[in-house]
């Protein structure tokens, strides 16, 4: 095959791809199609996925279930307002998550994208607060290292310094970071840092609408993991000082970190859950926000008597009957397994990095495997040289970090970290 230069020149010129500049600094590959765990490039070279599309293609790409639920949903109706109106598959797969979700989240708003979904839950905890008759209680409490997004509400509650959208902080809503939990193996400080987190509630309790974090995995703010009592002390403190919990889950629902959810480890139950990424197996753009029913009813009761959102494609049919049928193929298939036998050859895989001098760090949950680099990675230079190994890699920062698709077989897991070993190891001639 041969490589449509001019396609690959227009790309660059003229499309803005997400974090990059323009044009950007390595020209993107084109993907002609994807089977399983492989993407097919245009050149004819096929790569290893270790990322499942950021972490959403849990069952490989172009699935024959996935792909019906699809075309038989098409043959009725791609989409139609969900204002007034509403459909099977809403209904369907809000079934299955009031199933599968911790026991008081029975209230199912659905979103578009996992940041949309986070703005949901901060208006729900504020609008809460409003109609309970304590609309002072508006801000956000939030750990360091936490990344929900990259709209505006969310931005508000990433880490202020350490994240991504530092440069935009003078115009966001300002709100209460404590210090983030000690990472699993270094919980020498939990009094510490648990401390931290009660100080601020105590000290901010009547202006403090929730408390929002990303159970047990901090993803992109540091894919950092900590433990699960952190969740079921932090559950308390809430409780005590009136201030709901919120848990991100977008990255972690659906078995990424061994559990269904990430709050499962803990066996804690928030008051409001966000939900994305994984949800449609990565076909479409789909998130939901979980309430408990007091949370739904106190809002209600209130003014103005209605929950103040309403996204366009809310509901969307297509992305509603793949979720489904995402949901179906996972708890009918042996996920925590496979999730299992992942993390053992990640571990298996990755370990021996860990005495390289220009590594800080190895560490491996669920199917989640990360090497944390002493120095930030060389974008230009690594991304061609993962490539070049045949797999399909996307560091970000000082991490080179997988989720791969829970299909993977063994073979192409020991492929992957062979590559992560051989690029890890190039980084110190670079």
């Amino acid at each position: 095959m041969t490589v449509d230069q001019p396609a690959i020149d227009f790309d660059r010129e003229h499309i803005w791809h997400p974090y990059a500049a323009m044009p950007p600094a390595v020209a993107p590959f084109i993907v002609e199609s994807a089977e399983g765990v492989r993407l097919r490039l245009a050149d004819g070279r096929e790569l290893i996925d270790g990322m499942s599309s950021w972490w959403s293609a849990i069952h490989g790409y172009n699935h024959p279930r996935l792909n019906g639920a699809i075309e038989r949903q098409l043959r009725k109706m791609a989409h139609v307002m969900f204002g007034g109106l509403t459909h099977g598959p809403a209904i369907e797969l809000a079934r299955q998550l009031v199933e599968i979700t911790p026991e008081p989240l029975e209230r199912v708003f659905l979103a578009d994208s996992g940041s949309v979904s986070v703005e949901v839950a901060i208006k729900m905890a504020i609008q809460y607060w409003h109609a309970a008759g304590r609309p002072r209680k508006q801000r956000l409490l939030t750990v360091r290292n936490g990344y929900h997004g990259d709209t505006f509400g969310a931005m508000a509650v990433c880490d202020p310094v350490n994240g991504m959208h530092s440069l935009f902080s003078g115009v966001l809503p300002q709100h209460l970071f404590a210090e983030a939990p000690e990472p699993l193996g270094r919980e020498s400080g939990k009094e510490r840092d648990l401390a931290d987190m009660e100080r601020l509630l105590d000290a901010h309790r009547d202006e403090l609408a929730a408390v929002i974090l990303e159970p047990v995995v901090q993803g992109a703010g540091g894919m950092r993991f900590y433990r699960a009592d952190y969740l079921r002390e932090l559950r308390r403190l809430c409780d005590r000082f009136e201030a709901l919990l919120i848990f991100d889950e977008i990255a972690t629902g659906f078995g990424r970190s061994g559990e269904l959810f990430a709050a499962d480890h803990a066996g804690v139950a928030p008051d409001i859950m966000t939900l994305g990424k994984a949800l449609t197996g990565g076909y479409m753009t789909l998130a939901a926000t979980l309430a408990t029913v007091r949370v739904a009813e106190t809002i209600s009761s209130g003014a103005p008597g209605l929950f103040m959102h309403g996204p366009t494609f809310m509901g969307n049919p297509l992305a509603c009957a793949v979720a489904g049928e995402s949901i179906r193929l996972l708890l009918e298939g042996d996920w925590r397994g496979d999730v299992a036998r992942i993390e053992s050859a990640l571990r298996e895989g990755l370990s021996g990095l860990a005495s390289l001098p220009q590594v800080a760090d190895v560490r491996v949950l669920g199917a989640i495997g990360v090497v944390e680099m002493r120095r930030p990675v060389e974008m230009a230079w690594i991304q061609p040289r993962f490539v070049e190994e045949g797999v399909w890699v996307r560091p970000f920062g000082r991490l080179v970090y997988v989720m791969p698709p829970y299909v993977m077989d063994d073979a192409d897991l020991a492929a992957l970290t062979a590559a992560i070993r051989t690029v890890v190891r190039a980084t110190n001639t670079q």
